[in-house]
């Protein structure tokens, strides 16, 4: 840490830190407890028929939970893009010849295996940047897709807090049964398809992490526990 030549960036704030991590647990628990509703794989391993019945209750609940929690950061998130006094993440998803460069660069430099690294990685890069904005369009999807589920378990059009919540999604929302194919089952299957695409999204952002503080040598797992990384001078 205090070898001569380099520095110490901050990378991330506390702020962006704790989205980060409520985004990780909400989208685990969103998986583990979506995949049981869609086929309840471990419904065997409880053995007390008095608790077996709450399973599915327990496990919609935690998933609907962890959706809140997603629109909240999503919102978070959509707010920092443009108005954080710590970085613009949108700046970097102009197409300007200095962004499309970086972009191309910073892809070589993984193809390459770092043999070629020509940009600045003290910084947040366009092409991570540009590789979190389509998580978050992913997440936004699953979003929609996912209450246009719920309010289809609604049949009555009443909620515990009046109709305008039920009438509120079905407006939101009712658009993405054309879009998907015309049925509520072709939603059903885009929205567990997206799932996977997630889910593949998160295996290559941990792989590109770790591979980037192998290679850049610069601690930027380090980014999201404290928040710093260490850039040569």
């Amino acid at each position: 840490m205090k070898q001569p030549g380099y520095r110490n960036v901050k990378r991330m704030t506390l702020m962006g830190r704790l989205i980060h991590w409520v985004n990780a647990i909400s989208i685990l628990a969103a998986v583990i407890t979506g995949l049981y509703i869609g086929h309840p794989y471990y419904q065997t391993l409880i053995a007390d028929p008095a608790v077996d019945k709450y399973v599915m209750a327990w496990n919609r609940w935690i998933h609907f939970m962890g959706a809140i929690l997603l629109d909240v950061t999503s919102i978070a998130i959509a707010y920092l893009y443009f108005f954080s006094r710590f970085e613009k993440p949108y700046k970097k998803l102009l197409p300007t010849p200095k962004n499309i460069k970086e972009f191309v660069e910073v892809f070589l430099n993984l193809l390459t295996f770092n043999r070629r690294k020509r940009f600045d990685s003290t910084h947040n890069d366009s092409f991570n940047i540009v590789y979190f904005t389509i998580l978050h369009l992913l997440l936004v999807w699953m979003l929609l897709t996912g209450l246009q589920l719920y309010v289809h378990g609604l049949e009555s059009g009443l909620s515990s807090i009046g109709k305008w919540w039920p009438a509120l999604i079905h407006w939101a929302t009712d658009w993405t049964i054309p879009v998907t194919g015309g049925s509520l089952m072709a939603v059903r299957i885009s929205h567990h398809t997206t799932m996977w695409w997630i889910v593949a999204w998160t295996m290559f952002h941990i792989y590109y992490q770790v591979w980037r503080t192998i290679y850049w040598q610069e601690g930027d797992m380090s980014i999201v526990f404290g928040g710093n990384k260490f850039t040569r001078k």
